[in-house]
């Protein structure tokens, strides 16, 4: 393997930014402190839209919300753990991993574009989370109203900054707050268990009835699927420093699952309660108790900061990969002014699930194909001779890949919504893969 890395760093391949792969010596985070990671920084407000839009456009009771979403994110982080493996096993990045399956121009020209409209639209969706908070506590404690715009372009300018200037640095410093955001969602639950909104009490919601029929459960179960399967292009980022490959594996998967389970409670017993999406304003309205809402805020910032900063910097990393000629700089001033330009649009937030659906067409089909590769024909390892082609610039683009990709983009705009098209393309399009490649092989 490091033979492997060597003539590719010689020959910058690849840009050299953070590629190069973490020495073994510095492998050294543990699956309790993935599990513990990733169950913080879960609780957020754009984790908490699938689950509230379940109860509130799809109809579900809170229990079936909840069933469903969990789900659906539940089979995406399975995949994401996998494809987390190239990064815990040999210290390489996602965009090394990545342009190993889908090609050095693949991944520049699809792949990193894909990357970052995603990062572009949950980096907005965070930054609204956000704001609509910062102004119901303004409203409330200090009596006066703040426009909405402008708290939301200071909020997304700030973490745009901080992400150019000093993202490593505050990454430091938001791990520090990880207690902070823990016991913030934990300080919600105990909020909504323990007090009545509109005259209804923990046991009105959990027994409230909803449609529950088993097209609209699928078809949530596809959105949050959707939402999180995308994490296979940028799996690698965070498993680099994995002690063994299976703790970075498995602490990342538990983590991810248990805390979008506590996401999606919130986020559906919200929906269910209040008719609202987001718990930290909800919660914040219903206690009189300084300490939770001091709380439920510091939890609510610290979030939203430490997610958009990892948005802007895979974001702007991603737009680097594109236009190399942009230089780092340049690529996240670029990311940063069009995130902050979107984060003043709030129907990103009331319409996500059209938003959400639309980058599925794109993120599903590609995210196919990776898993199918990785899984099925790599068999969850990259060889020499994948690096040794990436070193000679010999592999460009994987056409049979990007063939797919198109068939199960038009497969997902065919299907209504009541097929799930998030799961029946996602396996179509890996199936197709999967065969074509075998059939191809065979013949030559």
């Amino acid at each position: 393997m490091g033979e492997a890395v060597k003539p590719i760093e010689k020959r910058t391949v690849i840009e050299r930014f953070g590629l190069e792969a973490v020495p073994k010596e510095l492998r050294t985070t543990t699956s309790l402190e993935y599990a513990m990671i990733q169950m913080a920084v879960s609780v957020n407000a754009g984790n908490f839209l699938v689950p509230a839009l379940a109860v509130l456009e799809g109809g579900l009771s809170f229990f079936y919300a909840v069933l469903s979403t969990v789900i659906g994110a539940a089979v995406a982080f399975l995949f994401v753990s996998f494809l987390a493996l190239p990064g815990a096993k040999y210290g390489i990045p996602a965009q090394y991993a990545m342009r190993s399956i889908m090609g050095i121009r693949g991944a520049r020209f699809v792949a990193s574009p894909v990357r970052t409209l995603t990062s572009l639209y949950w980096f907005s969706v965070q930054t609204i989370g956000g704001t609509y908070l910062l102004k119901e506590l303004f409203d409330r404690f200090l009596g006066f109203q703040v426009p909405f715009i402008l708290l939301a372009l200071t909020m997304a300018s700030i973490m745009a900054i901080l992400a150019l200037i000093g993202f490593e640095a505050v990454k430091k410093i938001t791990k520090y707050f990880l207690p902070v955001l823990f016991l913030g969602g934990i300080v919600m639950l105990y909020i909504f268990i323990t007090s009545a909104e509109a005259g209804l009490t923990f046991t009105d919601v959990w027994e409230m009835k909803g449609t529950n029929q088993l097209s609209t459960m699928l078809f949530f179960a596809s959105l949050a699927f959707v939402q999180y399967v995308s994490g296979v292009s940028s799996a690698s980022d965070m498993a680099r420093y994995g002690k063994t490959p299976k703790q970075a594996f498995f602490g990342l998967y538990i983590g991810n699952v248990f805390g979008f389970f506590m996401t999606a409670v919130l986020g559906a017993y919200t929906a269910t309660l209040a008719g609202s999406w987001n718990p930290y304003v909800i919660a914040t309205q219903m206690t009189n108790s300084t300490l939770f809402i001091f709380i439920i805020f510091v939890a609510a910032i610290f979030s939203m900061i430490s997610i958009n900063l990892s948005n802007a910097y895979t974001g702007g990393y991603s737009l680097l990969n594109s236009i190399p000629r942009l230089g780092r700089v340049r690529s996240a001033i670029a990311f940063g002014i069009a995130a902050i330009t979107l984060s003043s649009f709030p129907a990103l937030v009331n319409d996500a699930k059209v938003f959400i659906s639309f980058l599925g067409a794109f993120i599903i089909p590609l995210s196919a194909v990776v898993v199918s590769d990785f899984l099925f024909i790599k068999k969850r390892n990259l060889t020499d001779d994948d690096f040794e082609r990436l070193g000679n610039e010999s592999y460009q683009y994987n056409k049979l890949g990007f063939l797919c990709v198109v068939i199960g983009m038009a497969c997902y705009f065919i299907l209504p919504e009541a097929y799930s098209p998030g799961f029946i393309t996602f396996i179509t399009t890996g199936t197709l893969y999967y065969l074509l490649t075998r059939r191809v092989s065979v013949v030559t």
